[in-house]
């Protein structure tokens, strides 16, 4: 029997509140609001680029996105708590 997939739109860089979701789910609690806030850029970047249906690009990433996709994922983790 196969599994049934969903069509999931591409994601790309405005898209914070997506990748917050797809973060959370990808690390749950590992990241608490505290920790969330001292990921380096260059890891918070590298994880994005690999979340699935990401399609940016690494050079069209910016300090603005990251800090929005950071925040993002702080509200998105303390909606879970």
């Amino acid at each position: 029997m196969s599994e049934k997939k969903f069509f999931e739109p591409p994601i790309n860089w405005g898209d914070y509140e997506d990748i917050a979701l797809a973060l959370y789910e990808k690390f749950g609690d590992d990241f608490t609001e505290a920790k969330i806030y001292r990921i380096r850029f260059t890891d918070l970047l590298n994880w994005v680029l690999e979340l699935p249906n990401f399609e940016g690009k690494r050079e069209d990433s910016n300090e603005g996105h990251l800090e929005m996709i950071q925040s993002s994922w702080v509200y998105e983790w303390r909606d879970n708590q």
